[in-house]
């Protein structure tokens, strides 16, 4: 009981346990893929916006998942991310659809302007 409570104020605390799986993760990662990915991990954060809790949770799994293939393949880095960083970062980001930080301000500017639109009519 007291569980479900406190996951109402402050959100899954299964997905936090996952999330700070995700961190050790790439925490154990050697160098270079470390760095790599904890650039991305920032990226990701100002670009990716992703607000629900499980696509959040299994995007970050599944970067892990690839940051650690790469390392125990030994796979540079550029062969990964491509010459365009920012492009691979942005397409990963996006084959996770999810509600994002920005649809709640999508909707409020549909509405306002239909509400405008209906005003005029």
């Amino acid at each position: 009981m007291a569980a479900k409570w406190i996951e109402t104020l402050t959100g899954s605390l299964e997905q936090k346990k996952q999330y700070k799986q995700y961190k050790a993760r790439i925490e154990a990662l050697p160098e270079p893929y470390r760095g790599s990915a904890k650039a991305f991990e920032r990226y990701f954060m100002y670009y990716g916006g992703v607000t629900d809790g499980d696509t959040l949770v299994t995007m970050v799994s599944d970067f892990a998942d690839l940051w650690e293939r790469a390392s125990v393949d030994g796979t540079p880095v550029r062969s990964i991310v491509g010459d365009d960083p920012v492009g691979f970062a942005e397409d990963f980001a996006r084959a996770y659809d999810g509600k994002q930080w920005i649809d709640k301000e999508r909707k409020r500017l549909t509405d306002a302007i239909d509400q405008a639109t209906d005003q005029q009519a």
